[in-house]
């Protein structure tokens, strides 16, 4: 650390550096940065060195993840973090890997994606009026980021929020991880909460208001698109696309449907 002005290497980069970014690009532009948490610096440089066998001719991106999608959307979904073949790789958030291709595929169906396959972060992928993120930009291992590495990273989570508030309507937090990480950004930003804690579930719903401006922030549950909820059929491509068409509707995002 330089007096005041920690290093990407330390535990304070995010939670010092975050709130004074004043854009989304400066901030998407930080966070790719960001070496705080050691098990996750090493994990994903040691997946971009050892690779999968599909991949050996891939330069992995192997830093951390940043959000995705247009700064002033109505919508954001929040995820867990980056597969390690997948996002670490590729350099976009559900990209490259099953779990993407589900998301991408649904967004598409509703006309929120401008492709269904999102391959590469310069594949030409747009949303619309929806953007992406994570509670923890880093691939972990076995995809289970601890609660210290999850804490560390929360600020970024936080400042993309509020970078997002004047136009943010509905979030879509698919799965527990994300729901159980969102809910104290909230609070902390200044958003009510209602009591008792509102519980995950696919579908569940929870009306946030701001206490500033009293405008309302809904919240919607999701299971996520993984590989193995798709393929045991937990979640389905239709819930996915339900959900995601119920979060637009509350964020007053035009959808237009392909498949019924």
């Amino acid at each position: 650390m330089h007096g005041s002005h920690p290093t990407p290497q330390t535990r304070s980069f995010p939670l010092v550096t975050a709130p004074r970014l004043d854009s989304m690009r400066e901030l998407d532009q930080t966070v790719s940065t960001c070496r705080a948490c050691p098990r996750l610096v090493a994990w994903r440089e040691e997946a971009a060195r050892v690779k999968r066998r599909a991949f050996q001719d891939w330069e992995y991106w192997a830093r951390p993840v940043p959000g995705f999608g247009p700064p002033d959307a109505p919508l954001a979904i929040t995820g867990l973090a980056p597969a390690a073949h997948g996002g670490n790789r590729t350099g976009r958030i559900f990209t490259g890997d099953p779990s993407g291709d589900a998301l991408y595929a649904a967004l598409y169906d509703l006309g929120l994606a401008s492709q269904p396959v999102a391959t590469h972060r310069n594949d030409g992928m747009k949303l619309f009026g929806v953007r992406i993120t994570v509670p923890v930009h880093c691939a972990p291992p076995d995809n289970r980021p601890t609660t210290t590495e999850r804490d560390t990273c929360r600020p970024w989570l936080a400042r993309e929020l509020e970078l997002l508030r004047p136009t943010l309507r509905a979030i879509l937090v698919l799965g527990g991880f994300a729901w159980q990480a969102l809910l104290p950004v909230l609070t902390n930003t200044g958003w009510q909460v209602p009591r008792p804690r509102p519980a995950f579930g696919h579908g569940a719903h929870a009306q946030l208001t701001d206490a500033r401006s009293e405008r309302v922030l809904h919240l919607i549950g999701g299971y996520h698109p993984s590989q193995r909820n798709m393929s045991t059929r937990t979640l389905t491509p239709a819930m996915l696309r339900d959900v995601l068409h119920r979060g637009a509707d509350m964020a007053d995002v035009p959808v237009h449907r392909s498949r019924p």
